[in-house]
């Protein structure tokens, strides 16, 4: 009897781990969680959002300090493991730091995506926003590519990153979002990153739905 009662206990653990969908976070320092506690991070933060709203979702943290959407590419493939079911990538922002050209940052992230398709996991893309000194033309370029890079490969997409921090915040006091920022000024705090969550989570349970539906 004991025997039959651990078949059937395996029988329901194997179960509950088909059900749960795993999700990959292909990022740089702001999904890795600089300058936090481990469990104040992007990554925990929206997994915890996610159980809160019934999603059994286990997220796994690909955020590299400092990557840009070159080492994004270079890693898409030891990132994509088997047991993936889904990808968020939030890549861009040390590019612009960098001032790399749109058209590198295009070629990377599509990329990125051509990888994922050919893994077949499917991917909430973030996109990035160019600051006005780079030239109006560079930002227009830049802002676009996300968007169309979006379309071309039918993924769930999220304008930027940072698009929790805006809500009730006037366009004229930008100077309010500070208070989610840690003192460089790029990296959010804590409570800048439980904002974020707010926008990411609800992409995120899109983007599992969209698992779910393909399996």
């Amino acid at each position: 009897m004991r025997k039959v009662w651990a078949i059937i206990l395996m029988m329901c653990g194997s179960l509950a781990q088909a059900d749960e969908v795993v999700i990959a976070a292909l990022g740089d320092s702001l999904t890795q969680g600089y300058g936090l506690m481990q469990e104040d991070g992007f990554v925990p933060q929206l997994e915890a959002w996610l159980h809160d709203h019934g999603a059994d979702v286990r997220l796994i943290n690909a955020g590299v300090s400092g990557d840009t959407s070159a080492g994004g590419f270079a890693r898409v493939g030891w990132t994509l493991e088997p047991e993936i079911d889904g990808m968020i990538v939030a890549l861009g922002g040390n590019d612009l730091l960098r001032g790399l050209e749109p058209d590198q940052v295009l070629s990377n992230i599509d990329g990125i995506l051509q990888a994922a398709q050919a893994a077949n996991v499917e991917v909430l893309l973030i996109g990035m926003q160019a600051p006005g000194n780079f030239g109006p033309e560079y930002k227009a370029t830049f802002d676009q590519l996300y968007p169309d890079l979006a379309k071309a490969y039918g993924t769930v997409y999220l304008n930027s990153f940072f698009a929790g921090l805006g809500e009730g915040v006037a366009p004229s006091d930008l100077s309010a979002l500070r208070q989610w920022f840690q003192s460089d000024g790029i990296h959010p705090n804590p409570e800048g990153v439980a904002r974020i969550v707010t926008a990411v989570g609800p992409k995120v349970l899109t983007l599992v739905e969209q698992i779910e539906a393909a399996n």
